[in-house]
């Protein structure tokens, strides 16, 4: 699978539980632009609401901005595509205190743009140190190999 865009920062402030994959709706002119690697995941996160999920803050430039519509906002809302048993288990999940549905990764699978969801508990500060900690030590353990 190609990867096309990462949200590194996920992986930073929040400790991944499970994760999903799901389908994103995009217009057409958009696609072009995420194939090409340009959207940008950070800072966005996903909700459910009326039994849809939607993503939240992900920013996808236009691709030829020339030929964009001129009302196109690159960073409105975006439906899902989950099957509705999905939807209804995460709404559950989401039930938890302190769970979020975070975007981790977007990606091509037979040629279908897919987006990597997690279900992610959010780090404290002394969580994220020792993450640190620990990202440092496994970066001295490869050197020596």
């Amino acid at each position: 699978m190609k990867s096309l865009s990462e949200n590194r920062r996920a992986k930073f402030d929040y400790e991944v539980l499970e994760k999903f994959e799901s389908g994103i709706e995009l217009l057409g002119h958009e696609v072009k632009s995420v194939k090409s690697g340009r959207m940008n995941l950070t800072g966005s996160h996903c909700l459910i609401k009326n039994n849809q999920a939607l993503l939240l803050g992900a920013d996808i430039p236009p691709y030829q901005p020339k030929n964009t519509p001129a009302e196109y906002d690159p960073s409105r809302t975006r439906r899902l595509l989950l099957r509705h048993a999905e939807i209804k288990n995460l709404t559950g999940r989401l039930q938890e205190k302190g769970l979020s549905l975070i975007p981790l990764n977007t990606h091509l699978k037979k040629n279908l743009i897919k987006l990597e969801l997690g279900l992610c508990r959010s780090r404290k500060k002394h969580d994220k140190r020792e993450y640190l900690k620990k990202r440092e030590h496994q970066k001295e353990i490869q050197k020596e190999k």
